[in-house]
């Protein structure tokens, strides 16, 4: 008799009143405020949250003017920060700014890449990378969204979180909370959900057993597809006893750092740069991007059960410094069969992934919460599978040669 494998695996997302989601939503924010009146605004925004306090700063070229305090307190008053007894008050809070222009030396490396300086070419898809470093993408066949299950089930739990604080279904609910998910795989296949943890703030009066009771029954149970829970998945609703004091007063917040939770909860590597506030000459963001929809349309193309890309830059430079793929021997052909497929196919400099999926505009708030990849409530440019008959051709007529 043959035994399965058993393993689990745990992922987890945070609701967009955490503090280091609010400050990715107010660094997005404002680099979509600047995209929104100048397109080629050079963006890189970083944002700190603490008690009473915003404070954001970085290095910003921009040809227009754009309110920070005021789209940082639009921001908050989004999120649900609206009066001082939830710990943090959009209209009185304090914002300070701090910002200098893109460095000079950094601005002629992305303007002119050094093939350009070479080859004399000039055009929007000449410019270099905005820095070095290796970005991954992900894709498996574990959801419809093409995202590892853990993730996906942890994004669905922090979202009703929010429906449900906003709708008034669970009126003591506050901005700030979390969810964490452990998955079981017999196999290497998700079969059900064997612990779900919620945190989320709430107002003072209310009893632990009734926050327990509503997280189950009207959280948990509603964003959970029944198949996965079982009678033995353990439950753990704000394990500490008490969640009154959340959001910046009772932690500080700063950009970038939930990558984990923006990409695929851990069940794929990362190359360690953040996504906010950030334009997308700067690889980071745009390669990030280009690289998950690599890895999911060779998925969708049948090729893999399950891909991850890496893809590497130089700052200065247009030309991607390596290309890596990585099916973990699911795939129905070779590794290098399928590098070489995306390196003759695919336009991976940052000026063609830029102009591909049209990212000089303002679209990156909607994602600075909740993840940036498998989201089918929004129509991201990244997540269509158009390219996955041009792989299956492809292949096709590699085979046949």
């Amino acid at each position: 008799m043959v035994k399965l494998s058993r393993e689990f695996f745990t992922s987890e997302s945070v609701t967009e009143g955490h503090p280091d989601k609010v400050a990715d939503q107010v660094s997005d924010a404002v680099l979509d405020a600047m995209l929104e009146h100048d397109k080629y605004a050079r963006v890189a925004c970083e944002t700190l949250v603490t008690t009473g306090l915003v404070l954001v700063a970085g290095e910003i070229s921009t040809r227009c003017y754009v309110d920070i305090p005021h789209v940082v307190r639009n921001t908050l008053r989004e999120i649900g920060y609206t009066r001082a007894k939830y710990g943090f008050d959009c209209e009185t809070c304090s914002v300070l700014t701090a910002i200098d222009e893109q460095s000079q030396d950094i601005a002629a490396g992305v303007n002119a890449s050094l093939e350009t300086r070479s080859s004399g070419k000039t055009g929007e898809l000449e410019i270099g990378a905005g820095d070095q470093g290796m970005m991954f993408g992900y894709a498996c066949d574990e959801t419809p969204e093409f995202m590892p299950l853990p993730i996906s089930l942890a994004h669905r739990i922090t979202r009703k979180l929010a429906e449900a604080r906003k709708s008034g279904e669970i009126p003591y609910l506050r901005p700030d909370g979390k969810a964490q998910v452990t998955v079981e795989y017999m196999d290497g296949w998700p079969c059900r959900v064997d612990t779900v943890v919620v945190s989320t703030q709430h107002s003072s009066e209310v009893s632990s057993e009734t926050i327990r009771k509503d997280i189950i029954e009207k959280i948990i149970r509603a964003a959970v597809p029944e198949q996965y829970l079982a009678p033995d998945t353990k439950y753990f609703v704000n394990p500490s006893g008490r969640f009154v004091v959340g959001g910046p007063h009772g932690d500080s917040g700063v950009t970038g750092r939930k990558i984990i939770v923006d990409t695929y909860g851990g069940m794929a590597r990362h190359g360690g740069g953040a996504f906010s506030g950030k334009d997308p000459t700067k690889v980071d963001r745009s390669a990030s991007y280009a690289a998950r929809h690599v890895a999911k349309n060779i998925v969708a193309a049948g090729l893999a059960k399950k891909c991850e890309l890496q893809v590497s830059y130089a700052i200065g430079v247009a030309q991607p410094v390596s290309l890596f793929i990585d099916t973990f021997g699911t795939g129905v052909v070779s590794d290098s069969e399928l590098t070489e497929l995306i390196k003759s196919t695919v336009d991976m400099r940052p000026g063609a992934i830029i102009k591909r999926f049209d990212l000089l505009r303002p679209i990156y708030t909607q994602v600075a919460s909740y993840g940036h990849f498998g989201r089918s409530d929004l129509d991201l440019p990244w997540e269509r599978l158009d390219l996955a008959d041009t792989f299956k051709r492809e292949i096709r007529k590699s085979a046949e040669k």
